[in-house]
């Protein structure tokens, strides 16, 4: 059974297969997914807009961009994709794979029109460039309310991270693209945070109870040790009657548990930090490093303002 509150389950990958079942028969079949099958993520800016085109297929959904392709182009990235190397992993991370959602690079193997008449099929869309359907095109599905981050759809894949950077910068558009999070396809249990948990991790039937870690869908060291810093403080207030509180979306822990609240529950997967997360700049700053540096100077003075409001008497200094 769920222990008894108050109580923080941070169990991560060591989950007991008991505990599993009890997490299981509290929140049904939806509530706990038991590996994950990610697509890369890439930031907005970085994209090639004088290629990359929005439209969802017959002009119904805009939470979509495409990157089209000509069979020339389409047929170059099939060879290089099949070219590449993925990761083996070990024998108790091994994911049986099913048909509906199979690595990119195993469709490629089963033939070269395999993705054109799967993810990557053109129907319904038109290149702006030429008038006509691409012969190919590769999906981009927004994935925050800011539209920063957009996710590669049916890009699942067991790519080593430096075959995903080679393959994935041939796609016409994302030469230059800049990735948020990469593709994996691994045994990962976690929780479907949206539709079952709190915004800040407890059962929405259960303030006494929250979750913590990996468990929670957060991928990371720091960002699971981030998670049980905020679920002990959030529980001690809970324990003195007071309400729980979140860091602002400016700052990194603030716009990952964001991400966690608002993502679609049918479609949920885990997420580590990345800047496509937090509150865009007023203004857009083309340097890199310096547009890093103002973010991360925000959110520190943030940071502090949120601890200074929430938590008399604490110091707080950079």
């Amino acid at each position: 059974n769920l222990p008894e509150g108050p109580a923080i389950i941070a169990t991560g990958p060591l989950t007991s297969g008991a505990l599993y079942e009890a997490i299981g028969s509290a929140l049904g079949d939806r509530g706990l997914s038991f590996f994950d099958a990610i697509a890369p993520i890439v930031e907005r800016e970085s994209l090639n807009d004088e290629i990359v085109f929005e439209a969802g297929r017959f002009d119904e959904d805009a939470d979509y961009m495409n990157c089209p392709m000509t069979k020339e182009e389409y047929d170059a990235f099939i060879a290089v994709l099949k070219a590449g190397e993925a990761h083996e992993g070990h024998d108790w991370d091994n994911v049986p794979y099913f048909e509906g959602c199979l690595p990119v690079e195993v469709m490629a193997a089963r033939g070269s029109e395999t993705l054109r008449f799967g993810p990557m099929k053109p129907i319904g869309l038109t290149d702006p460039r030429t008038g006509e359907r691409p012969w190919a095109v590769v999906q981009l599905r927004r994935e925050d309310r800011a539209g920063q981050m957009w996710n590669m759809v049916g890009f699942q894949t067991r790519l080593k991270i430096g075959d995903q950077r080679r393959v994935f910068s041939t796609i016409p558009g994302l030469e230059n693209a800049e990735f948020l999070r990469w593709g994996s396809i691994h045994r990962n249990s976690y929780l479907n945070f949206p539709e079952f948990l709190s915004a800040w991790g407890s059962l929405q039937d259960r303030d006494d109870l929250l979750f913590a870690g990996q468990l929670t869908g957060v991928e990371g060291y720091t960002e699971s040790a981030a998670s049980g810093i905020l679920a002990g403080i959030n529980l001690s207030r809970l324990l003195e009657g007071k309400d729980p509180v979140l860091p602002p979306p400016t700052t990194m822990i603030g716009g990952l548990y964001r991400y966690l609240r608002d993502a679609a529950p049918g479609r949920f997967q885990p997420m580590n930090s990345n800047w496509g997360l937090v509150d865009p700049l007023p203004r857009r700053v083309k340097n890199k490093k310096e547009k890093r540096k103002i973010l991360a100077q925000r959110a520190q003075d943030d940071f502090i303002a949120w601890i200074k409001d929430h938590f008399p008497g604490m110091t707080a200094s950079a």
